[in-house]
């Protein structure tokens, strides 16, 4: 061998001695999440719902304002702070020397295009559900300030501002994407029907996180998830079922504010009659289906957690008379109506732990009512042709199993997006409650949390549109080799800069 080429494969030992402790601290620095589901994409507008959020939430995409989950305040994170200068008018200063993961400059410009793109409506937006009604005007007054109208009161626009994800303005504005640029501390590397590969961005404007890379992956049974965790072939999964969460050096609870339910289908007969919806909620054995989620759960009487402004503690839930839910069918018989027809009870495989056994549950103590219900279990990306507006023609009679994320601190994340004739996931088509949420909106103070809790009176005593369940506990389990426990936004995302190593 020549000199060149001796001294060629000494610089390339030399070379690896030098990276290998390196690339080895790097390779101690990534972590392996396992999920209860595969995400249906990864576009940035839809992270409201859970398999989207948890992976891109605050580590690809970033919103303008985050809730801090202690006081349900709106704090800024890409905003650097916002001024209301009258009722329909905000004015939001933007944070500087941030940069999308393609070198784009984050600016007015961009939030203009990222918040038209979510409400334009050419992009098939889940957010949108939670952003409300209002119709916005997007104005930039110099490169770090924009000015947002609406054409009606928005006292609560820097919350409502916590579900607008900042994407790169060479993000296409007129259809959904899977490779998202955004302006976190991560960046997609790659995305497969296997895994989900995040790798740290360099350019970040924050604080470096300890995360080098995060790997997701995804498996239905909360045994096997647990039993990853457990040998280590995982360093984290956000839900497992209680039964599942045996060790006390592991496995958490924690007080999420997620609220399961069933959604009534109001505009199809027999579900029409609200004899029949009130039957549906009579029919259950509550304290029997509490059961699958733990002595911590609370029955629903409403679709928001306590300590959200507009909850009702006097607001009693359904309680368990299965003979008054079958004199109520019987009656209904007797009317003409046809509860002989098949109602399809659709559920969601993996939406929580022991999903699938409470629907079983359900439809048996339904039949037994006297009512025509069959079980369909759904993987994600079907369900939601079921959630969301425009809902399929053919659906027929149906009840949908859902599970309500609401930590913003605020009943207007949800009223509007059940209760009220536009809402992306309503049912509804009610001229007289649209008013009444319309005017609860633009409240404020005590007499926006009087509006909204006679809203839910109305819903929960005479509409009937839905059937609370539980307020649920959830439980984790996380690796002994990360310093990280859930809080109530681990439903809608895992901020990696918020997991560290013990050592």
């Amino acid at each position: 061998m020549n000199r060149a080429g001796i001294v060629s494969l000494v610089s390339a030992a030399l070379a690896a001695a030098l990276a290998g402790p390196a690339a080895a601290q790097d390779a101690s620095r990534e972590v392996r999440i396992v999920l209860p589901e595969q995400p249906a994409n990864l576009e940035p507008c839809g992270t409201i719902v859970t398999n989207i959020g948890q992976i891109l939430n605050q580590n690809v995409t970033e919103p303008l304002s985050v809730i801090n989950p202690k006081t349900g305040k709106a704090e800024p994170k890409l905003a650097a702070g916002w001024e209301q200068l009258d009722p329909n008018t905000w004015r939001i200063k933007l944070r500087q020397g941030v940069k999308f993961h393609d070198g784009a400059p984050f600016n007015a410009k961009a939030v203009a295009y990222s918040i038209e793109r979510m409400t334009g409506g050419k992009v098939t937006c889940s957010n949108m559900a939670k952003f409300g009604n209002a119709k916005l005007t997007v104005t930039p007054v110099d490169e770090y300030t924009v000015e947002i109208k609406s054409d009606r009161p928005e006292p609560i626009l820097p919350t409502l501002l916590s579900v607008v994800m900042a994407v790169s303005p060479n993000t296409p504005a007129d259809k959904a994407v899977n490779d998202p640029v955004g302006t976190g501390p991560y960046k997609l590397a790659t995305f497969t029907p296997q895994t989900v590969v995040l790798e740290r961005f360099d350019g970040y404007w924050g604080k470096q996180p300890e995360v080098s890379k995060a790997t997701y992956v995804w498996r239905q049974e909360s045994s096997i998830r647990a039993a990853m965790v457990e040998t280590g072939e995982a360093d984290l999964t956000p839900s497992i079922a209680i039964q599942d969460a045996t060790n006390l050096k592991t496995d958490f609870s924690y007080l999420n504010s997620e609220t399961t339910a069933i959604r009534i289908d109001v505009a199809q007969p027999p579900l029409d009659d609200v004899r029949i919806r009130k039957a549906l909620n009579l029919a259950i054995d509550w304290d029997g289906l509490g059961q699958l989620f733990g002595d911590d759960i609370e029955r629903a009487a409403q679709m928001v957690v306590p300590g959200i402004v507009g909850h009702d503690d006097k607001l009693e839930p359904w309680k368990y008379d299965a003979a008054e839910a079958r004199k109520l069918v019987d009656a209904a018989r007797a009317d003409g109506v046809k509860v002989d027809t098949e109602i399809k009870l659709i559920g969601r495989n993996g939406i929580y732990p022991n999903g699938a056994e409470a629907m079983e549950a359900m439809m048996t103590m339904w039949q037994a009512a006297g009512l025509n219900v069959k079980l369909v279990m759904l993987d994600v990306a079907d369900w939601l042709r079921y959630l969301q507006k425009p809902y399929p023609a053919e659906r027929g009679a149906n009840l949908l199993q859902m599970m309500h994320d609401n930590n913003k601190g605020d009943a207007a994340f949800t009223i509007p997006i059940f209760y009220r004739s536009s809402g992306q996931y309503s049912m509804m088509n009610d001229p007289a409650v649209d008013k009444e949420i319309d005017a609860a909106m633009a409240a404020t103070g005590q007499a926006r949390e009087d509006a909204f809790k006679k809203i839910f009176d109305q819903m929960r005593k005479e509409v009937v549109p839905d059937i609370p369940m539980f307020h649920m506990i959830g439980y984790t389990r996380v690796g002994e080799r990360l310093d990280w426990k859930p809080d109530i936004t681990t439903n809608s995302e895992i901020p990696l800069a918020n997991l560290h190593f013990k050592n």
